[in-house]
């Protein structure tokens, strides 16, 4: 994305805000206005007293009033125009601040799970935070300071032709190889700025990824080693960084002298044309202010464009977040289903990562409505990938799925997951209160709701013992919770939310196995007259299930119950005999009963 595209896209987020950007825009050719009659005023009065001196005859005060008068009131008009224009200027900028991160915010919640799982979430964060801040910059410095500068530069110094066409070229012809050099400089730092912004991204992930795994770096007396990864990163910023900082040295020195140079050649030409009676002294006198006005808006401008320079990266990578688009996406006849039953059919389903593997193929089953259903095999066989296009992590490339008979893409993103509770191996929990945890699944839910749900997860007893007991506040990612404990909230949470379909993926992983066994009486009772999918490792945890679905290669190979997949001795009998012998042999006595099918009456 080119810096002028950059530029003007950043504009087009001002949106709602565009009439006050325009007023501003017009304020400021106002004050640039009034900015050059200023020393134009000036010059007049030099001018009107040097003539009454070459007569003997100076101006009076009375007849130099109505100049002065001028000059005082656009002086003033400078003066206030500037404040109201920095007020509002100011508080567009933080509004549309605020708006644009919201934006971002919302639209990075709505990205599907294949992006986040390819992107680091701190370099989400970073993006979010240095692509607004670099907006707000644009926004406050240009409609401040720089639109004056720019307007100054394009529209009014060309006027000054008029005053004196000579003084007049040869200012507008020293702003413009400055300006050239400008330019060159820019494109010569334009790539080495890149490359700072991508090593500032690694940095910060680096960062991010190590804070976040500071249990496993002082275990592994890993901290003198990450520390000296992270200095090596900065010195490989900062070695990115000085090239790009020398040019810019280059182009500050350059607009001192400038502004040394041009004073000094209009002095000169000034005098050589005043000899010659082709300028006076007050357009000496107005070029010389000119010169230092028109130098300083110069700089600014150069101060903007080496500001945006900086921050184009940032936007850059701000703007390239939004243009991510979701895969998933609401049809425009999408409708909102209300409460579903739960009665779901796949039909020939097939979806695929890449172009090679199929992850799910010819994939069809249709399960009742309560019925609960069990899904084993072994990693990689499709089982994730079934439950993940059921509530739309992905939509299949071939077949359908369906809830009570209508296709989930004819449903909108909401309605859908709002009928389907997902219970995640990795409990996920906020920083936040373990009331808030909860109403997650469910906003307005009551104190006996609550209640009732932290029961059925097994989990009213750990929170009662909590300090302050739902009102306690949660660590980061949980880790003031051992595992069993953060994985029975997030069950209570599913439980909570009462959708007429529940996911389990492997949500017993974490609990020790007395809390095991009294959370598989109690999910039997929470999952009643519900459509119930469990992906399990631990094969005993499925015993009750209504039916089993043994996956291998993306496909359906074994269907039942536990028992007669027990008797087929087939490839579920074989998953379960391994973990027999993998078992302890204190333990491998219970797991054959629990593994054994039961006799027949």
């Amino acid at each position: 994305m080119s810096l002028t595209r950059i530029y003007f896209r950043s504009f087009r987020l001002i949106g709602p805000e565009t009439a006050l950007a325009v007023f501003l825009v017009v304020a400021n050719l106002a004050l640039a206005s009034a900015q050059f009659a200023e020393p134009v005023l000036f010059g007049r009065i030099v001018d009107r007293m040097g003539g009454g001196d070459a007569i003997h005859h100076p101006p009076g005060l009375l007849q130099l009033a109505p100049l002065i008068a001028a000059w005082i009131g656009f002086a003033l008009f400078s003066i206030l125009g500037s404040v109201f224009v920095g007020l509002h200027a100011d508080r567009l900028a933080h509004r549309r601040r605020l708006a644009s991160m919201a934006a971002y915010f919302e639209h990075v919640l709505r990205l599907p799970m294949s992006f986040h799982g390819q992107v680091h979430s701190g370099r989400l964060l970073k993006g979010m935070l240095d692509g607004t801040s670099g907006l707000f910059w644009l926004w406050l410095s240009f409609f401040r300071e720089k639109c004056v500068a720019f307007i100054a530069l394009v529209f009014l110094l060309p006027l000054s032709l008029v005053i004196n066409w000579r003084l007049g070229f040869l200012l507008i012809l020293l702003v413009t190889i400055f300006a050239a050099l400008i330019v060159f400089v820019v494109r010569r730092t334009h790539v080495l700025q890149d490359d700072v912004e991508r090593h500032n991204a690694t940095l910060t992930e680096r960062a991010s990824d190590v804070l976040g795994n500071v249990a496993v770096v002082q275990s592994f007396t890993r901290i003198e080693n990450e520390a000296r990864a992270l200095g090596w990163l900065i010195d490989t910023v900062l070695r990115a960084q000085l090239p790009v900082l020398s040019w810019w040295a280059v182009a500050v020195v350059a607009a001192r002298a400038a502004a040394t140079l041009t004073l000094l050649a209009i002095f000169l030409l000034g005098i050589w044309l005043h000899a010659r009676n082709l300028a006076s002294i007050g357009e000496i006198v107005t070029f010389m202010a000119f010169s230092t006005m028109l130098i300083a808006k110069l700089s600014d401008v150069i101060g903007f464009i080496n500001g945006l320079f900086m921050q184009a990266p940032k936007i850059q990578e701000f703007f390239g977040v939004l243009d991510t688009a979701p895969r998933v996406t609401d049809l425009p006849a999408a409708r909102d289903p209300g409460r579903l039953a739960g009665r779901v059919t796949f039909e020939n389903v097939s979806f695929s990562y890449d172009t090679e593997h199929a992850a799910v193929s010819g994939l069809s089953f249709e399960v009742a409505a309560g019925e609960t259903i069990a899904m084993v095999g072994a990693t990689g066989s499709g089982k994730t990938t079934t439950i993940n296009l059921l509530h739309r992590v992905f939509d299949p490339q071939k077949g359908a799925v369906k809830i009570d008979g209508t296709d989930i893409h004819e449903m909108t993103l909401a309605g859908l997951r709002r009928n389907i509770g997902v219970v995640f191996q990795e409990p996920m929990l906020f920083t936040r209160s373990i009331e808030e945890n909860l109403k997650i699944g469910k906003p307005d839910a009551s104190p006996a709701e609550i209640a009732r749900a932290l029961e059925r997860a097994q989990a009213d007893d750990f929170v009662a013992r909590q300090s302050d007991g739902l009102a306690t506040m949660i660590s980061e990612r949980g880790r003031s919770l051992c595992g069993g404990e953060r994985q029975r909230l997030t069950i209570a949470r599913a439980i909570l939310k009462d959708p007429p379909i529940m996911i389990f993926d492997e949500a017993s992983s974490a609990l020790d196995a007395e809390t095991e066994r009294q959370l598989q009486l109690a999910l039997e009772t929470a999952t009643h007259g519900r459509t119930t999918f469990i992906i399990a490792h631990r094969l005993a945890t499925i015993r009750h299930a209504n039916r089993i679905f043994v996956f291998d290669h993306g496909r359906i190979v074994e269907t039942g119950t536990f028992d007669e997949l027990i008797a087929k001795r087939g490839r579920f009998a074989k998953l379960a005999g391994e973990q027999l012998i993998a078992a302890k042999p204190e333990a491998r006595s219970a797991t054959v009963t629990e593994l054994r099918p039961a006799k027949r009456a």
